[in-house]
Protein backbone atom coordinates (compact mmCIF):
# COMPACT_ATOMS: atom_id res chain seq x y z
CA UNK A 1 0.00 0.00 0.00
CA UNK A 2 1.19 3.51 -0.75
CA UNK A 3 0.99 6.15 1.98
CA UNK A 4 1.29 9.91 1.75
CA UNK A 5 2.87 11.40 4.85
CA UNK A 6 1.14 14.75 5.35
CA UNK A 7 3.40 17.77 5.55
CA UNK A 8 2.73 18.02 9.30
CA UNK A 9 4.25 14.54 9.65
CA UNK A 10 7.32 15.47 7.60
CA UNK A 11 7.84 18.68 9.57
CA UNK A 12 7.66 17.02 12.96
CA UNK A 13 9.97 14.28 11.74
CA UNK A 14 12.63 16.98 11.51
CA UNK A 15 12.03 18.01 15.16
CA UNK A 16 13.14 15.32 17.64
CA UNK A 17 11.87 17.43 20.56
CA UNK A 18 8.34 17.68 19.14
CA UNK A 19 5.80 15.82 21.31
CA UNK A 20 4.57 13.83 18.28
CA UNK A 21 8.07 12.82 17.12
CA UNK A 22 8.16 9.44 18.90
CA UNK A 23 4.78 8.27 17.63
CA UNK A 24 5.57 9.50 14.12
CA UNK A 25 8.89 7.66 13.94
CA UNK A 26 7.36 4.52 15.46
CA UNK A 27 4.46 4.53 13.00
CA UNK A 28 6.74 5.07 10.00
CA UNK A 29 9.01 2.26 11.17
CA UNK A 30 6.06 -0.12 11.61
CA UNK A 31 4.71 0.73 8.16
CA UNK A 32 8.14 0.37 6.56
CA UNK A 33 8.52 -3.12 8.06
CA UNK A 34 5.74 -4.31 5.79
CA UNK A 35 7.44 -4.84 2.41
CA UNK A 36 4.36 -3.94 0.39
CA UNK A 37 4.22 -0.43 1.87
CA UNK A 38 5.69 2.59 0.15
CA UNK A 39 5.77 6.28 1.07
CA UNK A 40 5.17 9.00 -1.51
CA UNK A 41 5.32 12.79 -1.68
CA UNK A 42 4.19 15.59 -3.93
CA UNK A 43 5.79 18.92 -4.76
CA UNK A 44 3.03 20.41 -2.57
CA UNK A 45 4.44 18.56 0.47
CA UNK A 46 7.97 19.78 -0.08
CA UNK A 47 7.02 23.36 -0.91
CA UNK A 48 5.01 23.55 2.34
CA UNK A 49 7.92 21.88 4.16
CA UNK A 50 10.47 24.30 2.69
CA UNK A 51 8.26 27.25 3.59
CA UNK A 52 7.90 26.25 7.25
CA UNK A 53 11.54 25.23 7.64
CA UNK A 54 13.03 28.42 6.20
CA UNK A 55 10.52 30.84 7.74
CA UNK A 56 11.92 32.62 10.82
CA UNK A 57 10.92 31.18 14.19
CA UNK A 58 9.47 34.60 15.07
CA UNK A 59 7.02 34.06 12.20
CA UNK A 60 5.92 30.57 13.28
CA UNK A 61 8.62 28.78 11.30
CA UNK A 62 11.66 26.72 12.22
CA UNK A 63 14.30 29.22 11.09
CA UNK A 64 16.51 26.60 9.40
CA UNK A 65 19.12 27.62 6.89
CA UNK A 66 18.74 26.70 3.24
CA UNK A 67 21.49 24.09 3.68
CA UNK A 68 19.75 22.54 6.71
CA UNK A 69 16.43 22.50 4.90
CA UNK A 70 18.01 20.97 1.80
CA UNK A 71 19.53 18.21 3.94
CA UNK A 72 16.12 17.46 5.44
CA UNK A 73 14.48 17.42 2.01
CA UNK A 74 17.11 14.95 0.78
CA UNK A 75 16.25 12.72 3.74
CA UNK A 76 12.57 12.79 2.73
CA UNK A 77 13.51 12.02 -0.86
CA UNK A 78 15.52 9.02 0.35
CA UNK A 79 12.51 7.19 1.78
CA UNK A 80 9.63 8.58 -0.26
CA UNK A 81 8.81 8.31 -3.96
CA UNK A 82 8.06 11.54 -5.80
CA UNK A 83 4.71 11.62 -7.60
CA UNK A 84 4.47 14.46 -10.14
CA UNK A 85 1.73 16.97 -10.71
CA UNK A 86 -0.17 16.08 -13.85
CA UNK A 87 -3.18 17.31 -15.80
CA UNK A 88 -5.20 14.72 -13.85
CA UNK A 89 -4.05 16.22 -10.52
CA UNK A 90 -5.19 19.64 -11.73
CA UNK A 91 -8.56 18.31 -12.90
CA UNK A 92 -9.12 16.54 -9.56
CA UNK A 93 -8.12 19.67 -7.63
CA UNK A 94 -10.49 21.91 -9.63
CA UNK A 95 -13.35 19.50 -9.00
CA UNK A 96 -12.60 19.20 -5.27
CA UNK A 97 -12.30 22.91 -4.49
CA UNK A 98 -15.63 23.65 -6.16
CA UNK A 99 -17.51 20.58 -4.93
CA UNK A 100 -16.39 21.06 -1.31
CA UNK A 101 -16.32 24.89 -1.26
CA UNK A 102 -12.65 24.83 -0.27
CA UNK A 103 -11.24 28.21 0.74
CA UNK A 104 -8.13 29.69 2.34
CA UNK A 105 -5.42 27.44 3.69
CA UNK A 106 -7.59 24.36 3.13
CA UNK A 107 -6.64 24.68 -0.55
CA UNK A 108 -3.28 23.08 0.30
CA UNK A 109 -4.93 19.94 1.67
CA UNK A 110 -7.24 19.82 -1.36
CA UNK A 111 -4.13 19.77 -3.56
CA UNK A 112 -2.76 16.80 -1.62
CA UNK A 113 -6.13 15.04 -1.84
CA UNK A 114 -6.26 15.69 -5.59
CA UNK A 115 -2.77 14.25 -6.04
CA UNK A 116 -3.74 11.19 -4.03
CA UNK A 117 -6.84 10.62 -6.13
CA UNK A 118 -5.01 11.13 -9.42
CA UNK A 119 -2.23 8.71 -8.43
CA UNK A 120 -4.48 6.11 -6.79
CA UNK A 121 -3.36 6.62 -3.19
CA UNK A 122 -5.98 6.02 -0.53
CA UNK A 123 -4.09 6.53 2.76
CA UNK A 124 -2.58 9.65 4.26
CA UNK A 125 -0.63 9.63 7.52
CA UNK A 126 -1.58 12.85 9.26
CA UNK A 127 -2.00 14.56 12.60
CA UNK A 128 -5.15 16.32 11.34
CA UNK A 129 -7.65 13.75 10.15
CA UNK A 130 -10.38 16.35 9.94
CA UNK A 131 -8.51 18.13 7.13
CA UNK A 132 -9.19 15.16 4.85
CA UNK A 133 -12.54 13.87 6.13
CA UNK A 134 -14.51 15.62 3.38
CA UNK A 135 -12.78 13.65 0.61
CA UNK A 136 -14.57 10.36 -0.07
CA UNK A 137 -12.26 7.44 -0.72
CA UNK A 138 -9.35 8.82 1.30
CA UNK A 139 -8.38 7.31 4.62
CA UNK A 140 -6.68 9.70 7.02
CA UNK A 141 -4.82 7.79 9.71
CA UNK A 142 -2.83 9.12 12.65
CA UNK A 143 0.50 7.74 13.83
CA UNK A 144 -1.15 6.53 17.04
CA UNK A 145 -3.74 4.59 15.03
CA UNK A 146 -0.97 2.94 13.01
CA UNK A 147 0.81 1.91 16.19
CA UNK A 148 -2.40 0.54 17.74
CA UNK A 149 -3.49 -1.34 14.63
CA UNK A 150 -0.14 -2.98 14.01
CA UNK A 151 0.93 -3.74 17.57
CA UNK A 152 -2.39 -5.04 18.92
CA UNK A 153 -2.69 -8.81 18.68
CA UNK A 154 -5.42 -10.09 16.37
CA UNK A 155 -8.04 -12.16 18.23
Amino acid sequence: MRYLPDTNILLRLSQPHDPAYQSITASLTLLQQQPSNEFCFFLQNLSEFWNACTRPAANNGYGFTIADTDRRVRAIESFCVYLPDTAQVYAEWRQLVVKHSVAGVQVHDAKLAAGMMAHGLTHILTLNQRDFSRYAGLVAITPDEVIQSITLPNP
